[in-house]
C-alpha cells in the first residue's frame, strides 16, 4: 500500500492539478473512488467483501487527459497499474484471445511495484556488503609466488623437487610406502603473516577513507555482475522470440556472473541493486504482490469505445465486437485468474475505461458491461486557455521540457508571453478547423517551432534565442492561413 494511499479527495485533486490542467470533475470522480478504497479497508472483514469498486468510464476526444489521469493517479497512490488498448482484441482473426493477459500483466506490475520498494528498505544494509566489495576490488593484486626452480627435470614427471618416488603411490599396496613431501616452501611463515595482514588492513582504511570524502568515484575497478543473458533460449531466431529459462525453473539454476569495468559511481549502484535484491524473501515479496493487485491494482482499458457493438461502426472481417465485450467482461465483474504466482482474484480492481465515442455511443455497450462502470464523466474539449496553462503551468510543462532540452547544448532559450498565446491560438484553430487532437497537437507546434534551432545546435555562438509573437507568426504564416492545416500539424 502507497505511502500517499491515505491522502483525502481533495489532497489528489491537488496531486493531480501538479500534471494536469482542466477536467475538474474527472479528476473529483477518480478521486473518490481513490478514497473509497481506503474507506472499505476500514470495514470489517466480513462487510469488506460486500464492498466493491465504483469503475469509471472516461468519455472524451483524444488528448484531453484520459489516460493521463489515470496513470498519474496509479503513480500518486503507489498502486499496480496496466494500460491496454481495446483495439488489441479487435484484430482481424481474434478467436478469443486470452483476455486474461491483462491481468498477468497487472500482477508483473504489481511483483515489480512490492520489489523495488522492498529493495529500498534494504538498501541501508546493502551499501555496507558493497563498500566492502569496492574495497576489495580496488586492493591491489597481489603477485603469485615464484615457482621452484625447474633444475633437472624427474623422468617421471614433475620436478626434483617432488618425490621422486611419488609414481609409485599408484601402483596398489605402495602408498603407505610413500612419504609426504613438503610442497610450501614458497609460503610465508606465520610470523611474516601477521604483518601482511595488518599492511592489507591499512590498505583497505585508506581506500575507505577516501571512498567517503568521494575523491575515487571516477576511479575504474572490475566487478561481478549477473549474466542476464546466460539463461535466455532463442525461440526460430526472433529477436522478440525468446524466453529466460529462470522463468520456468526459478531459483533451480544457478546465477552466472561476468566481469564489468565501470566507475566506482555506477558500480555502487549496480552492486547496492544486487545485494540489496539477494536479501530479499521472494517468496514474501510475491505474496505482498498479489495481495497489491488484488485490493489495490488499477486496470485501464483504453480505446473501449472501439469494441461498441454500433451496425454503424465499420467492422474487421471475422471480428465480433461483441463477442470481445463478453470476454472482457468476466474480468470486469468478478472471477480468478490463473497465474504464475498462482490464483488471483479481480473482485476489488478498479477498472477505468475510456473512449472518444465520437462514432458510437456508451450505450452501445451491451447492458452488462455498462453496468459494471456505474461513474460515467464526460471530459471536456481543450480550450484556449487550458492550452496556454498546458504549456506554462504543470511541473513538466511542455515548454519547459524543451528549455531544459537545448540547455543541455548550451543555449537558453526564452518564451514571451505573446508567444505562448500565439502557440495556443495556433494549436487552438487547428484542433477546432481540423481533428481534434486536444494536447498532443501541442507537442507537434512546439516540435516544428524549435526545428531550426535544434538542427543547428551545437553551436558555440548561438547561446541564447528569445521566441516572441513575431517569430511564432512568422513561422506559421503560410501554415496557418492554408485549407489543408492538418499537413503541417498533424
Amino acid at each position: 500500500m502507497g505511502k500517499f494511499y491515505n491522502l483525502t479527495p481533495k489532497e489528489i485533486v491537488a496531486e493531480l492539478d501538479k500534471y494536469i490542467i482542466g477536467q475538474e470533475r474527472a479528476k473529483k470522480s477518480v478521486a473518490i473512488a481513490l478514497r473509497n478504497r481506503h474507506r472499505r479497508n476500514q470495514l470489517s472483514d466480513e462487510m469488506r467483501e460486500e464492498v466493491t469498486p465504483k469503475n469509471i468510464l472516461m468519455v472524451g476526444p483524444t488528448g484531453c487527459g484520459k489516460t493521463e489521469i489515470a496513470r498519474r493517479l496509479a503513480k500518486i497512490m503507489e498502486a499496480p497499474f496496466v494500460k491496454v488498448e481495446a483495439t488489441k482484441f479487435t484484430e482481424v482473426g481474434y478467436v478469443g484471445r486470452d483476455v486474461d493477459s491483462i491481468i498477468r500483466d497487472l500482477v508483473e506490475a504489481s511483483v515489480r511495484l512490492t520489489k523495488q520498494q522492498k529493495m529500498e528498505e534494504k538498501y541501508k544494509m546493502a551499501d555496507e556488503i558493497v563498500e566492502e566489495k569496492i574495497v576489495e576490488a580496488m586492493m591491489p593484486k597481489k603477485k603469485a609466488p615464484k615457482a621452484a626452480p625447474q633444475n633437472n627435470a624427474n623422468p617421471f614427471g614433475g620436478n626434483q623437487s617432488d618425490n621422486p618416488f611419488a609414481f609409485l603411490a599408484n601402483i596398489p599396496g605402495m602408498s603407505n610406502y610413500i612419504q609426504p613431501v613438503n610442497t610450501n616452501q614458497n609460503q610465508p611463515s606465520p610470523a611474516e603473516q601477521p604483518a601482511e595482514e595488518s599492511g592489507d588492513q591499512l590498505a583497505k582504511e585508506q581506500i575507505r577513507q577516501q571512498l567517503k570524502n568521494g575523491l575515487l568515484e571516477d576511479q575504474m575497478i572490475d566487478i561481478d555482475v549477473l549474466d542476464t543473458r546466460s539463461n535466455m533460449i532463442d525461440l526460430g531466431g526472433n529477436e522478440n522470440m525468446s524466453i529466460s529459462i529462470g522463468s520456468i525453473f526459478g531459483d533451480a539454476l544457478p546465477k552466472k556472473t561476468k566481469k564489468r569495468r565501470v566507475k566506482v559511481s555506477e558500480a555502487r549502484k549496480i552492486l547496492r541493486d544486487q545485494e540489496a535484491q539477494n536479501l530479499l524473501d521472494m517468496d514474501q515479496v510475491t505474496s505482498e504482490a498479489v495481495e497489491n493487485a488484488e485490493q489495490n491494482g488499477i486496470v485501464f482499458i483504453d480505446e473501449i469505445d472501439k469494441i461498441a457493438d454500433d451496425s454503424s461502426y465499420g467492422r474487421g472481417p471475422g471480428v465480433s465486437r461483441e463477442g470481445v465485450q463478453r470476454d472482457i467482461l468476466p474480468i470486469v465483474e468478478g472471477s480468478v485468474v490463473n497465474t504464475k504466482y498462482g490464483p488471483v482474484k479481480t473482485d476489488h480492481m478498479l477498472f477505468i475505461g475510456a473512449g472518444a465515442f465520437h462514432v458510437s455511443k456508451p450505450t452501445d455497450l451491451i447492458p452488462e458491461l455498462q453496468g459494471r462502470f456505474p461513474i460515467r464523466v464526460e471530459l471536456e474539449s481543450l480550450t484556449k486557455e487550458d492550452l496556454k496553462n498546458i504549456l506554462t503551468v504543470p511541473k513538466n510543462a511542455l515548454i519547459t521540457q524543451h528549455k531544459l532540452l537545448l540547455e543541455t547544448e548550451g543555449v537558453h532559450i526564452e518564451f514571451t508571453d505573446d508567444a505562448v498565446d500565439e502557440i495556443a491560438e495556433i494549436a487552438y484553430i487547428s484542433n477546432e478547423t481540423n481533428e481534434n487532437m486536444g494536447a498532443r497537437r501541442l507537442h507537434t507546434v512546439m516540435e516544428k517551432l524549435t526545428e531550426d534551432i535544434s538542427f543547428e545546435l551545437p553551436d558555440p555562438e548561438l547561446t541564447e534565442v528569445i521566441i516572441d509573437g513575431a517569430y511564432v507568426k512568422e513561422k506559421f504564416a503560410d501554415k496557418v492561413n492554408s485549407d489543408d492545416l492538418d499537413r503541417y500539424i498533424l
